[in-house]
C-alpha cells in the first residue's frame, strides 16, 4: 500500500491520472477520474478496507477490466507476486493484450528473510536454508526475466525498499519517454 500510494502521489504531482483497480478475481476496490486533491484521501479509504485472500488472480478478468478501464495508453502497475506458476498459467498467456496497447511495470515484495537465509552459513541447517532460498531467489529472477522478454518493466524488492523502488522505475519510465 505503502508503494502504490507514494506511485500514486508522485505521478500525481507530474499531472498524471491516475486510477486504482484493486482485482483478485473480482473488483475489490476501484478508483477513478479523482483530481489531485481528491486523489489520496480517495487511495486510502479505497484500500483501508482491502483484506488479503489466498487466491489465485484471475488473469484473464483482470485484464479484460484493465482494458475497459483504461481504453488509452497507459502505465498499468501489477503489484503482484513472482511466484513462477500464476505468472506462467495466469498473467503470461494474455499479457500481449496488455502490452499491445499500455506500459506493463509489475512490482512484486520480496521476502527479506528469504535474502538472510541465502546468506546463513556456519550450520548444517544454515547451509540447507541457504540453498533453499538461494533457489527461490532465483525462481524469482527467472520468472522476472520472462516477464522482461515480454516487454514488461519488473521490480523486485523488499517491502522496504519497494516504495522509492518502484517511483524509480515509474521516473525512469517517464524519462525514458516510454509513458
Amino acid at each position: 500500500m505503502d508503494a502504490a500510494l507514494l506511485l500514486a502521489a508522485l505521478a500525481s504531482r507530474a499531472g498524471d491520472r491516475v486510477d486504482l483497480l484493486a482485482y483478485d478475481r473480482r473488483v475489490r476496490a476501484r478508483v477513478q477520474g479523482r483530481t489531485a486533491g481528491e486523489l489520496l484521501p480517495a487511495l486510502v479509504n479505497a484500500m483501508a478496507t482491502l483484506e488479503p485472500e489466498l487466491l489465485e488472480t484471475d488473469a484473464r478478468g483482470l485484464t479484460a477490466t484493465a482494458l475497459r478501464s483504461a481504453p488509452r495508453r497507459s502505465l498499468i502497475v501489477l503489484l503482484t507476486t513472482l511466484d513462477p506458476a500464476p505468472i506462467e498459467e495466469g498473467l503470461l498467456p494474455v499479457l500481449a493484450q496488455l502490452t499491445q496497447r499500455h506500459t506493463i511495470l509489475l512490482a512484486s515484495v520480496a521476502d527479506p528473510h528469504v535474502a538472510r537465509m541465502a546468506k546463513a552459513r556456519g550450520t548444517t541447517d544454515s547451509v540447507y536454508e541457504a540453498a533453499a532460498a538461494a533457489q527461490a531467489q532465483s525462481e524469482r529472477e527467472r520468472t522476472a526475466e520472462q516477464l522482461r522478454r515480454h516487454g514488461v518493466t519488473v521490480v523486485d524488492a523488499t517491502p522496504e525498499e519497494l516504495p522509492p523502488a518502484l517511483s524509480d522505475a515509474y521516473l525512469a519510465l517517464k524519462a525514458a519517454g516510454r509513458l
